[in-house]
C-alpha cells in the first residue's frame, strides 16, 4: 500500500498580511497577551498545515460560495476564477479556534489565502 503523497503547502502574501493584522488587533486588545496568543494562533496553523499536507480537502467547503445576493456573487465568481487560474480550483476553509483560513487546493498543492476572526464578516482581502 502506497503513502499519500504530500502536498506543498504556500502562503499568499494576503494570508501573511491577514496574520499580521491578527497580531495587531491582539495588541489593542490586550498587549500582555499578545504574543502568547500569536504564538498560540501560529502552533495551530502548523498543526492545520501537517493535516492538510495529509489531506488537501480536509477543510469545509467555502461557505461564501454559496452568495445569496448580486454583489456576493460576484465577488464569489472573482475569488474563484483566482483559484482556477492559479490551477488551484477547489476552494475550502479550515476552522482554526477562533479562526477562519480559506484555502485553495489540488491534490499535490494548498496556498493558504486568507485568515479572518469567526466573527469578522468577510476576509480582509486583495484575493
Amino acid at each position: 500500500m502506497a503513502l499519500p503523497l504530500h502536498a506543498k503547502i504556500e502562503a499568499a502574501p494576503n494570508f501573511l498580511a491577514n496574520l499580521d493584522a491578527a497580531h495587531q488587533f491582539f495588541q489593542l486588545q490586550d498587549a500582555g497577551t499578545a504574543d502568547a496568543r500569536l504564538t498560540k494562533l501560529k502552533a495551530d496553523l502548523r498543526e492545520m498545515v501537517a493535516v492538510l499536507a495529509w489531506s488537501p480537502a480536509s477543510g469545509r467547503s467555502a461557505r461564501f460560495l454559496s452568495p445569496k445576493s448580486a454583489q456576493a456573487k460576484l465577488k464569489a465568481n472573482a475569488v474563484l476564477q483566482l483559484a482556477e487560474q492559479a490551477g488551484l480550483p477547489a476552494l475550502r476553509e479550515y476552522v482554526v479556534g477562533q479562526h477562519i483560513v480559506l484555502y485553495a487546493h489540488s491534490d499535490t498543492d494548498v496556498v493558504l489565502l486568507a485568515l479572518k476572526h469567526q466573527r469578522q464578516l468577510v476576509y480582509s482581502a486583495t484575493l
